[in-house]
């Protein structure tokens, strides 16, 4: 990685953490969630696209639906497995890893 990556990068995370910037994008995420039962009802699955962006911004900006997230996932592992694929988590991604390696 070049250092005018990495500069960019660090600009980004500074704008992300600014908190405007922050309940903003969670504000957007709500919207978005109420919004996908109306956007549903039209066919084809732009109801489900638009509530997995929601939920991915509100999961982002938020520690309460953070540990909400965590104890879902505890309690039914099979669809924390899915919704982690989803939203292409690092973390779910390092586990696989192990796991994969362990299975070798």
């Amino acid at each position: 990685m070049t250092t005018s990556q990495n500069m960019g990068r660090e600009r980004w995370r500074k704008f992300l953490d600014n908190p405007v910037v922050e309940w903003t994008l969670f504000a957007l995420g709500l919207a978005l969630l109420f919004l996908s039962p109306v956007v549903g009802v039209l066919p084809g699955p732009g109801g489900i696209i638009v509530a997995g962006i929601g939920l991915a911004l509100v999961l982002k900006t938020s520690m309460w639906a953070k540990r909400r997230y965590v104890r879902f996932k505890r309690w039914q592992p099979k669809a924390g497995r899915w919704t982690d694929w989803a939203l292409r988590r690092p973390s779910a991604q390092r586990r696989d890893a192990i796991r994969r390696e362990d299975a070798n």
